[in-house]
């Protein structure tokens, strides 16, 4: 996402407070065996003409331009027409949840599992197609079969060349709290990204250990409002290293030539906090009117034409799907980590209550 990100975190925020007073409107019925023969057409690259014609709305808070690509593509092979909106997951999410029954968005396609997942708690989403479910690992969608896993990326280290080398680079996400980064180190708290990393560390240190982690990243970090501002930062010296997913780094490269980079990518310890392998998911909501199309754009999202299109993009994350590899990254998804499953990260409500109790947001 580009922007400010400190906004769209307090909008994720928001979305729990929402969550307590915003009663859920009348859903409709999940898809049916229309959208069932639409999925398992779309699976195979060919869709149905049963969806020709159809409207289509999604909202997205995936990478626009790889976006605009997908959406292109479908409505070529299906003849629905798709009006895209794209914007903050957070923000989207919330939106969606104060529409209720009302809501123009069919599709909602997010960046990170915490969105899909307090959407999903509150019924507002149909379920799946079983066929795409089947596209991809059961552990990278929901458990309830509600969204499916269209993506992944991983959380990385970014430092500064110059300044120091990879056999410094921290081994744990948690020595970045230590008095040895005092001064050095860079945050972008404010990221929605950001806030899964604290779900696991809570899982593994506990509450207390975690909000104490928080506190010395305070002190030891200048805060930056996103990954873009922090991992030029750090390519301009202004400190030495930071915490980002890992495709922040490649389009610094595009945007700056390679000539120009001063940093490089290091990965956590697998299992360490840090090392986290996450998913983009995107769902039917149950309110739409138009279940069959929508159904056939999650079918679509898990085919090899748009998982080629993922794989090949400028987003440079990891495809899900067998038989489709992102060769324009230095490490293979099964070099970088196990995708955490949905579940672990849950809905990021005690990551963004720390986040405020430490001061970082």
């Amino acid at each position: 996402m580009a922007g400010n990100h400190v906004r769209p975190l307090m909008a994720l925020g928001a979305l729990f407070v929402s969550l307590t007073v915003v009663g859920c409107g009348s859903s409709s019925s999940p898809a049916g065996s229309s959208a069932q023969a639409s999925t398992a057409s779309a699976s195979s690259g060919a869709i149905g003409a049963s969806v020709a014609g159809q409207p289509l709305t999604v909202y997205s808070g995936q990478h626009q331009q790889t976006v605009e690509a997908l959406v292109k593509d479908f409505e070529a092979r299906s003849g629905v027409k798709v009006q895209l909106r794209s914007g903050d997951e957070a923000e989207l999410a919330n939106q969606i949840l104060q529409e209720g029954s009302a809501s123009r968005a069919d599709v909602f396609y997010a960046e990170n599992p915490p969105a899909l997942t307090n959407l999903e708690e509150r019924g507002l989403l149909a379920p799946v197609g079983a066929t795409t479910l089947t596209a991809v690992s059961a552990n990278d969608s929901s458990a309830k079969g509600d969204w499916v896993g269209v993506s992944a990326r991983t959380a990385a280290f970014v430092f500064n060349t110059d300044k120091m080398s990879a056999s410094s680079a921290p081994a744990s996400v948690r020595d970045l709290a230590g008095p040895a980064w005092k001064g050095k180190l860079g945050v972008a708290p404010g990221e929605t990204d950001f806030a899964p990393i604290i779900t696991r560390m809570i899982k593994s240190e506990g509450q207390d250990a975690t909000k104490r982690w928080l506190e010395g990243l305070k002190a030891n970090a200048k805060v930056y409002n996103s990954n873009e501002d922090l991992v030029a930062a750090v390519n301009r010296g202004e400190v030495q290293g930071g915490i980002i997913d890992h495709y922040y780094w490649y389009r610094l490269r595009d945007e700056v030539g390679a000539g120009k980079v001063h940093t490089a990518l290091h990965y956590f310890t697998p299992g360490d906090p840090g090392a986290l392998v996450d998913v983009s998911g995107a769902a039917v909501l149950s309110a739409s009117k138009h279940q069959a199309a929508a159904q056939a754009f999650l079918a679509y999202l898990t085919s090899t034409s748009a998982q080629t299109i993922i794989a090949t993009s400028q987003s440079y994350e990891y495809p899900l799907i067998t038989g489709v590899q992102n060769t324009k990254v230095s490490q293979p998804l099964a070099q970088v980590g196990t995708v955490a499953s949905p579940a672990e990260l849950g809905d990021g409500k005690q990551a963004l209550q720390l986040l405020q109790d430490a001061g970082l947001l």
